[in-house]
């Protein structure tokens, strides 16, 4: 294809000179340079046949001269053979058998060159050498008594038959077998003057010759461009013009030979153009007529779908705005339900209301659940779901999620099994929440669907680099399984298998089509195996980052290894998860599988365990269950019950009396090593670090300024403040909230976002600009998505929020941590934001701050770095330096520095040249003295552990 286009670079014109002329030159050169060069030869073969000619009769008349010692005769034959020879010869010298000169036609200044310079022993024959523009032949002369007869026999011989004497005939030798004697030898200087002239006449002929070819050759040549190329060209422009419309186009005159019929052709191809374009244009003309009759009813139809498209746009709007709306509609009267719900189950109430409390707290959570689906789902439905990432512990995160959702398979005699493999890291990166989320969703669907039987959460390592790790997560259950003309409707949303199983379990049927977007949206997929009453297995896959920091508890499992451990537990399920954890822990394992194993076991062993766990599942006769713990504290110092009981007088007076560690079931890996390693005995007993806690009896001296304009939740907030603050102050909109904020200083204000007239965050700006609590944390109490509003917030200056329905815990934590703890100096959240910092931390306090003191300590250095750097234009180690501190910036809460971090190392990896980037690390590195001054103010106030609030 290549060579096709290339070809068409040229025009035919080119080609045909090019075809017609380089044969031509290529013949010409090569045939004149071989005939020049043959006469080269030729010439160079006459000049030595002339000479010797002339030489070798000399050579038989000096052989007298030479044996006389007759100089005198000898040089007035040399002398009459140069004056016949005179343009030939330049000198004649005979040398003797000494090769000393003897005699020469006449003096010559340089002898030396005619001189042999062999030893005359090898001089056997005539020989000639060629010297610049001279040649040389030398003859010996011999005394030989038949020599001249054999001469005049060979040059009469030669004169018989008309030859030319050739260079073999000189070079043979002229003596053989005969007696002889080298008496010397004589020398010729020939002139090669006019062999050399005739040489350049000769080249001179030929190319005049070959020039005088080529002028013919492009004399015929121009003669058929003219005749065959000029009609092709006019062709190629008619037929051009016949291209761009011009049908009356045609070619005249007369051509040669098929040009001729080519040129007919292409006239009549134009006629029966021109009639089939005449026949279109009418049938055209008749199409428009018939079209522009029913353009106005498409002009009707366009005008009516624009109608309907800006109707259905503007329905899209209505219901995201409804959905927000209503999703803070219904959470802000929820926050009242849920909250006074928990305010009355403080109070003394009778079993029947105790219960109708519980049942009310319950429904209404489930109903801000199903909210929270419909948002979810509004919100991947429109593409606005926003994931963040964020390190966190994996094995933390599940076991929390499944302890929330662990009742419901208490509830129903379900096992409840967490199986992840011991090679997947508990520090990773991601939307921790979102995660918990998809695991809720997977779990409570199988306990859901499950009657009997058990419900397996199992996670391994399917794939792993330097920064990214995938995981394979499987739910699977024992439930009723989905029929599999039902299956390709399952992850639809609004729909469950079938009406029957949403009458009987009831939903929304989000939860799935939820999960699935989520993972989508995450970068994994996920599917599922199931069959009719045999179960589900719902599988996906999930990629997540590798923290660089440890987030969870590090346990040092090593010290567990040769210490023995006795396990009861008649599950299978469990029983085989907890054997390969304690296996791989190389702990020495006893393993049992039932109570009467369980007692052989106790007696037959007199040595002591040094753990024993022990699940209370199956266990009927509670006397008989005590007698065999009492018998089991026998033969250890630490024994753990594994329990999944709802009676929590079971729990109290049987399980915690006679127990060192109760845990429920599931238990996670981390949560048994832990109680393995640190057992609860006075010796080994590990002081941890506690959340910090506002004493119930004792309230807070602090003033607290409550703001929301929905009645039932400001006397919600009211009620649970006063009991940990002094002094609350409450007021139903901004503008009031303004006015307090003038009047009176407070430790801490409390903020709705959304109010009629000045909402939360005008209020927040005006207070701010100008009151007397410029510095009071403000918390944003919102019941709107926290995710979506976290940025909103921060930017209008607020410290934090609280999601509504509001939780006692979470206000409690939030009071300790902005009124019982110290605080430090605001200043602007873009350079650092201390509550950013805790949520890349998951929350902790204590690692938001070393990860910022880490960052402090490398600020120097990496200042320095990159300055060095830019004054050098090292492209390479300022990339390096940008890419380590754009890594520290993800876990700092330090929102400019980051963005100003991935700008320059992105220029940096397209090549951008470093004068371009320039102001952008100028701006950096005024940012990092920022972000060091401000870090110093954190690191002074909070240099003291920071509790966790959660």
């Amino acid at each position: 294809m290549k060579s096709a286009n290339n070809m068409t670079k040229y025009s035919l014109r080119s080609w045909v000179l090019v075809l017609a002329l380089a044969p031509t030159i290529v013949v010409g050169i090569l045939l004149g340079s071989y005939f020049t060069i043959n006469r080269f030869y030729e010439l160079e073969d006459t000049l030595i046949v002339k000479g010797s000619n002339i030489v070798e009769p000399l050579a038989i008349a000096s052989e007298f001269g030479i044996i006389n010692q007759d100089r005198e005769s000898t040089k007035r034959l040399l002398a009459a053979s140069q004056i016949n020879n005179a343009s030939l010869i330049h000198s004649i010298a005979v040398f003797d058998a000494e090769n000393q000169l003897f005699v020469t036609s006449h003096y010559h200044k340089d002898f030396e060159t005619m001189r042999y310079k062999q030893p005359l022993t090898q001089l056997i024959g005539a020989e000639h050498e060629t010297i610049g523009d001279t040649m040389v032949i030398r003859v010996p002369i011999i005394s030989h008594t038949g020599y001249e007869a054999s001469l005049l026999s060979s040059l009469e011989r030669t004169k018989d038959t008309g030859a030319q004497p050739t260079n073999q005939h000189l070079i043979k030798p002229i003596y053989n077998n005969q007696q002889e004697q080298v008496l010397g030898y004589i020398s010729v200087l020939l002139n090669k003057e006019n062999a050399l002239l005739e040489q350049h006449r000769a080249a001179i002929a030929a190319f005049i010759i070959v020039l005088i070819g080529v002028q013919f050759n492009l004399f015929f040549t121009f003669r058929l461009v003219k005749h065959v190329n000029h009609p092709i060209t006019e062709m190629v422009r008619v037929v051009a013009k016949i291209r761009e419309g011009k049908l009356d186009t045609r070619l005249e005159g007369n051509l040669i030979g098929e040009l001729d019929l080519l040129k007919r052709g292409i006239n009549a191809m134009a006629s029966s153009l021109s009639e089939y374009h005449d026949e279109m244009q009418q049938n055209i003309d008749q199409a428009t007529s018939d079209l522009r009759e029913t353009l106005e009813q498409i002009e009707i139809q366009n005008v009516e779908l624009d109608l309907a498209k800006k109707r259905a746009l503007e329905a899209s709007r209505i219901k995201s705005e409804f959905l927000a709306n209503m999703s803070h509609e219904l959470r802000t009267p929820l926050n009242g339900v849920i909250g006074f719900a928990r305010q009355l189950l403080k109070t003394p109430l009778h079993t029947s209301q105790l219960d109708y409390i519980k049942t009310i707290e319950r429904s209404a959570s489930n109903l801000l659940g199903i909210i929270n689906d419909i948002l979810d789902f509004s919100k991947l439905e429109a593409g606005k779901m926003v994931l963040e990432k964020m390190p966190f512990a994996l094995r933390e995160t599940l076991t929390e999620t499944l302890t929330i959702i662990a009742g419901s398979a208490q509830e129903k005699g379900l096992e409840l099994v967490i199986d992840i493999d011991e090679n997947v890291p508990e520090s990773v990166s991601g939307d921790a929440m979102r995660v918990s989320q998809i695991i809720t969703n997977l779990v409570g669907n199988a306990i859901k669907f499950t009657d009997i039987g058990s419900v397996i959460l199992k996670i391994h390592l399917v794939g792993q680099d330097e920064d990214n790790i995938t995981l394979r997560c499987e739910v699977i259950d024992t439930g009723i399984g989905i029929d599999e003309s039902q299956q390709e409707y399952l992850f639809q949303a609004f729909g469950q298998a079938d009406s029957s199983i949403s009458r009987r379990f009831g939903g929304t049927g989000l939860g799935l089509v939820i999960t699935k977007r989520l993972i989508n949206q995450m970068g994994g997929q996920i599917g599922f195996t199931s069959a009719p009453n045999k179960g589900s297995n719902f599988w996906f896959i999930l990629p997540l980052g590798i923290s660089q920091f440890e987030i969870g508890e590090v346990i040092p499992v090593e010290v567990l290894r040769h210490k023995s451990v006795l396990l009861y537990e008649p599950r299978e399920l469990t029983r085989d998860m907890l054997n390969r954890r304690l296996v791989s822990w190389q702990l020495i394992l006893t393993n049992v599988a039932n109570s009467d194993n369980l007692t052989s076991v106790l007696k037959s062993q007199n040595s002591k365990f040094d753990y024993i766990i022990m699940s209370c599942h199956g266990f009927a006769d509670e006397a008989a269950f005590i007698e065999l713990l009492q018998q089991a504290r026998q033969h250890t110092d630490c024994l753990i019950i594994l329990h999944d009981c709802l009676n929590q007088d079971v729990i109290i007076n049987v399980l915690k009396a006679n127990a060192d560690v109760l845990l429920n079931t599931p238990v996670s890996d981390f949560t048994l090593a832990h109680h393995l390693i640190y057992p609860p005995t006075p010796a080994t007993l590990i002081s941890l670090p506690e959340p910090a806690k506002i004493d119930a009896n004792k309230k807070l001296n602090a003033s607290v300024l409550a703001v929301d304009d929905n009645i039932a939740n400001l006397k919600l907030i009211d009620t649970l403040l006063k009991e940990l603050v002094a002094n609350v102050v409450t007021v139903n909109n901004g503008k009031e909230a303004i006015a307090q904020a003038k009047a009176h200083a407070f430790d801490l204000i409390f903020m709705d976002i959304q109010m009629p007239g000045t909402d939360g965050i005008t209020a927040t700006q005006h207070i701010r600009a100008k009151s007397l609590n410029r510095h009071t944390p403000i918390i944003a109490v919102t019941a709107h998505a926290i995710a979506e509003e976290r940025e909103n917030i921060l930017a209008s200056g607020m410290d934090g929020f609280l999601p509504k329905p509001i939780d006692e815990v979470s206000l409690k934590g939030v009071i300790s941590r902005w009124i019982a703890n110290p605080q430090f100096t605001h200043f602007d959240t873009q350079v650092l934001n201390w509550d950013l910092c805790l949520t890349q931390a998951n929350q902790k306090p204590d690692l938001a701050l070393d990860m910022l003191k880490m960052l402090v300590s490398s600020l120097p250095e990496t200042i320095e770095t990159i300055t060095n750097t830019l004054n050098d234009r090292d492209s390479s180690t300022l990339l390096q330096a940008v890419h380590k501190l754009h890594g520290a910036t993800c876990y700092c809460g330090v929102p400019t520095t980051q963005k100003l971090c991935q700008d320059i190392e992105s220029g940096l990896k397209h090549k951008i040249d470093i004068d371009d980037l320039e102001p952008e690390i100028l701006e950096l590195l005024d940012e990092l003295t920022k972000v060091e001054s401000a870090a110093n103010q954190v690191i002074n106030q909070l240099s003291v552990d920071i509790p966790n609030d959660q």
